[in-house]
């Protein structure tokens, strides 16, 4: 199956006291790869949602933000920082001495020092989890549908590039027909250019010298090559499970056995065609980096 790494979910969910946002990004990487960021006193979540999301998704870089909010706040839920009261009480006090001031010392006063603060009082996770976990079951859906979309995209664009590589190998495969009867003819050419008739040609020789020169040019075993890899991607791109490694290593495969053929022929045909065909296999490499 062709998934797109790249995707984008948000999902909302208000059950009471607890209301959770979730935003998932993905992007390509080569293994997986999550980023999270969770409102503070919440750490404790973080493994289980990574779990989560390592039981459907397996590859892809995964940047994900999860807000939650308790909307019951309790009168507990503040706290007074005595320390630093104490501190800046005495230092109003001693500004009034200092400069024979009579100005009260209020309540406003001391309010705003930022004496007061949430309390860390030790988070409900079991409530708060009750709400993450469907949430982030489906943020992570979301993010899903929209990769097997985007990966539609990808799987036909690659379906046709790998059609089009197919018939560029079928004339491969025929223009690499008849290379003795090739070599046959060159090398008597050249032989009668270089002698200007004056040597009789061996037959038998040529035949042979042909033959050797024809076997060192055959094709045949990289063309049986490349045709089964572009079968077995085929039953990769078509497979239930994620396949992006697979295919990136039968690229790899295809370029080595386009690079033996375009190395080997001295057909311009050819080396044509090779040329067209590892244009198609780079186009095709560009898309595979972007499937899970």
């Amino acid at each position: 199956m062709i998934l797109s790494m790249t995707a984008f979910a948000g999902t909302k969910l208000f059950v009471p006291p607890v209301s959770v946002t979730c935003e998932i990004r993905g992007c390509n990487s080569k293994s997986l790869d999550i980023s999270l960021r969770i409102t503070s006193g919440y750490a404790a979540l973080e493994e289980k949602i990574k779990t989560l999301i390592a039981e459907t998704i397996s590859r892809g870089r995964l940047d994900i933000q999860i807000q939650i909010t308790e909307t019951a706040v309790s009168p507990a839920a503040f706290e007074i920082d005595e320390p630093r009261a104490l501190a800046y009480y005495q230092a109003l006090i001693a500004i009034n001495e200092r400069f024979s001031l009579k100005s009260p010392i209020t309540l406003e006063m001391m309010a705003g020092a930022g004496i007061i603060k949430p309390s860390e009082s030790e988070k409900d996770m079991n409530a708060a989890w009750s709400v993450v976990q469907p949430c982030m079951h489906e943020a992570v859906r979301l993010l899903v549908d929209m990769r097997k979309q985007e990966g539609e995209f990808l799987s036909g664009d690659i379906r046709t590039r790998l059609e089009f590589i197919e018939t560029q190998l079928s004339k491969i495969e025929n223009e690499s027909g008849g290379l003795v009867a090739h070599y046959q003819d060159r090398l008597i050419r050249r032989i009668q250019k270089i002698t200007q008739g004056i040597i009789d040609i061996d037959p038998g020789r040529i035949a042979q010298e042909a033959a050797f020169l024809a076997d060192r040019s055959d094709i045949s075993e990289e063309i049986v090559r490349a045709k089964s890899h572009l079968h077995q991607f085929r039953q990769i791109m078509d497979a239930p499970e994620p396949g992006g490694r697979k295919l990136n290593f039968l690229l790899q495969e295809m370029n080595r056995e386009f690079n033996t053929m375009g190395s080997k022929t001295e057909s311009a045909s050819v080396s044509y065609g090779v040329v067209e065909v590892k244009t198609e296999l780079e186009k095709i490499r560009e898309q595979v980096q972007n499937v899970e």
